[in-house]
């Protein structure tokens, strides 16, 4: 199994460090706005759609990470009270969700990427299609979490 773990640990604290790179510049930035805004009466127009792009980001990076360490929404009071092959098999269940749910926002924004990458985000001027770039690269991360803790629990499982 070692070998989905090692690379998940790579992304995993690659998207760590650009969730929080993300965050720290999103902390200046409006920062820098409130102060032109409110001191300088020079509110810069470029803050905004920046701050979108850190903002989607923040969101899907981080929840990629909460599925790597198992901290995402569930229903622990529920399934804590099932049998042990019970929790097993909720947690499969769950797992493969995680998957298809990744899978359906790496289709679903490959072609929104696909098909605005020729438009360009106003004031930045960069690709529309970089919007829905951020979400390909978190799905695909999702999925590989998740696979790796369906191989995990199935190793488990055979032991």
């Amino acid at each position: 199994m070692s070998f989905l773990k090692r690379p998940n640990d790579f992304l995993f604290r690659t998207l760590l460090v650009v969730a929080s790179l993300s965050l720290a510049i999103l902390c200046l930035l409006v920062i820098y706005s409130v102060v032109m805004r409110y001191i300088f009466n020079d509110a810069p127009d470029f803050v905004e759609p920046i701050a979108l792009l850190l903002v989607i980001a923040i969101a899907m990076f981080g929840a990629a990470l909460k599925v790597r360490e198992g901290g995402h929404i569930g229903l622990d009071s529920f399934v804590k009270k099932l049998p042990p092959k019970g929790q097993v098999a909720v947690t499969a269940i769950q797992h493969i969700c995680l998957t298809a749910f990744a899978v359906a926002v790496f289709v679903g924004c490959f072609e929104m990427a696909e098909t605005t990458m020729h438009d360009r985000i106003p004031i930045i001027g960069v690709p529309e299609g970089l919007r829905y770039c951020i979400p390909i690269v978190a799905s695909v991360c999702i999925a590989l979490f998740s696979i790796e803790h369906l191989l995990a629990l199935f190793a488990r499982k055979q032991k």
